[in-house]
C-alpha cells in the first residue's frame, strides 16, 4: 500500500502525490525515512533535504523549518519554506550567498543583532539550496511529475 504526499508552504501547495513509496523528511531531530503504515509523529522540520521516491523515480525539494504530520497512509508538510530541486536557479542562489557574504563582511560592527540573524538565515538557506540543486543536476533521475 503506497502513502501520499502532501507538501505545502506559506505561499503555496508545493507537491501532492498519492502513491508514493517513500518519504525522507529533514527533521529537527535528525534524518526520518517515512515508510507506508508508519506510526504517527508530529514533528518539528529542520533546515535540508526532503526526498519523495515512488518506483525508480523521486522528487527532491529543499525545506526551510516548518512541521510534518505523519499519519499511517499520508505524510502531511507544512513548510515555512519549500522549493523543489528543479526549481532551483544556481545563479540566482550564488548571487544571493555572495550578497549575504558581503553584507556581513563589510557591516559586521555595525549590524545589530537581528540583522546579523538575518543574514546568517539568508546565508543558510542559499548553502543548503545550492547543496540540493548542484545535486539535483550531477545526478538526474526520473521524476514523479512530469515536466511540462
Amino acid at each position: 500500500m503506497p502513502i501520499a504526499v502532501e507538501i505545502v508552504s506559506k505561499e503555496r501547495k508545493v507537491f501532492e502525490e498519492l502513491e508514493a513509496d517513500m518519504v525522507v523528511v529533514p527533521a529537527s531531530e535528525g534524518i526520518m525515512g517515512v515508510l507506508p503504515h508508519h506510526a504517527p509523529v508530529l514533528t518539528t522540520l529542520g533546515y535540508g533535504e526532503l526526498i519523495v521516491r515512488k518506483g525508480p523515480a523521486e522528487e527532491r525539494f529543499a525545506i526551510y523549518g516548518g512541521v510534518v504530520d505523519v499519519r499511517p497512509t499520508k505524510v502531511t508538510i507544512l513548510a515555512e519554506l519549500a522549493e523543489s530541486s528543479f526549481e532551483l536557479d544556481i545563479e540566482a542562489i550564488d548571487r544571493a550567498r555572495e550578497e549575504a557574504a558581503r553584507m556581513m563582511a563589510e557591516g559586521q560592527a555595525g549590524l545589530s543583532e537581528a540583522a546579523r540573524q538575518q543574514i546568517n538565515m539568508a546565508m543558510r538557506r542559499a548553502e543548503l539550496a545550492h547543496k540540493i540543486a548542484s545535486r539535483a543536476q550531477s545526478r538526474p533521475g526520473i521524476r514523479i511529475v512530469e515536466q511540462e
